[in-house]
């Protein structure tokens, strides 16, 4: 019999006659089947092994700084700009500014299966010093990729960051947050007052800077403005009475639907661009 294979799709095709000394086989190039010829009559068996699941298992995610996977830069830039597009060569200079005296950038990886294969970014947070708190650390950019969002890799990524810190010695996170509160609320997070982290390790930003990047509405009365109305003069009383005003509309009825209203959280905090923000601390 002589068998022969080819890289198409897989198909496997014997003669009219099914003659036991010819057979055509073939495969598609991607498949990996087990074979078994026995003697006798042609026979000729397939085991098609069933291909491994794409999806990364919470169990195998591990957290690694990127300073140590310098493979993974790339791959890392293109996660975080996926949510908050940025410069590429910014945001690899920010990336690459990571290392173990901080600020300190992690990754979830996903480690590969194939020999060789090289791990999946599956989430990002950095990790950065707190001024006048030398214990606690600020959590920013927290961000887990689109495809994996609401399967608990979120979790899986905040509680990695929890060991980390803990193990180094540290007892508080802060973090802000523009509409995840109630997710980490969760987590247990708490809020809290404005942090300031430090970009550089070795170089302390003055702590007013903090009011420019989150400020509370000020408590001072507003500035008085001059009136615009026109001053009056006194009335003639000769002149005729002026007309009585029109009297005023009818309120319009209201809808239950619109009149309940669904009690909201309120900051009195904001980042530059007016957005509300709310910042939140956690013990650890």
């Amino acid at each position: 019999m002589e068998l022969i294979l080819r890289t198409s799709p897989a198909e496997l095709t014997l003669d009219s006659a099914c003659q036991p000394e010819l057979a055509e086989l073939t495969l598609d190039s991607t498949c990996h089947p087990k074979m078994t010829l026995s003697p006798g009559p042609t026979q000729l068996t397939l085991d098609q092994q069933p291909e491994e699941s794409s999806n990364p298992s919470l169990a195998e995610l591990t957290l690694e700084p990127v300073h140590h996977h310098p493979e993974l830069l790339d791959a890392c830039a293109d996660l975080i700009n996926e949510q908050w597009p940025r410069s590429r060569a910014s945001r690899l200079h920010s990336l690459g500014q990571s290392s173990d005296a901080f600020p300190l950038c992690l990754m979830l990886l996903s480690p590969g299966h194939a020999p060789q294969a090289v791990s999946t970014v599956v989430g990002h947070a950095r990790l950065s010093r707190v001024l006048d708190q030398p214990q606690s650390l600020l959590v920013e950019t927290v961000v887990v990729a689109r495809a994996l969002r609401g399967r608990g890799f979120g979790r899986r990524l905040m509680e990695g960051l929890e060991v980390f810190a803990r193990d180094r010695g540290f007892c508080k996170l802060h973090l802000t947050t523009h509409d995840k509160l109630h997710f980490y609320a969760h987590l247990g997070y708490r809020l809290s007052k404005p942090v300031q982290g430090l970009a550089f390790t070795s170089r302390q930003l003055p702590a007013a800077l903090l009011s420019t990047f989150s400020r509370a509405p000020s408590l001072q009365p507003p500035c008085k403005t001059p009136s615009l109305t026109a001053k009056t003069t006194p009335k003639d009383p000769r002149a005729p009475p002026l007309p009585p005003p029109p009297p005023l509309p009818e309120p319009l009825p209201t809808s239950p639907l619109s009149s309940a209203k669904s009690p909201s959280l309120e900051t009195q905090y904001h980042d530059l661009k007016g957005c509300p923000i709310f910042w939140m601390e956690k013990d650890i």
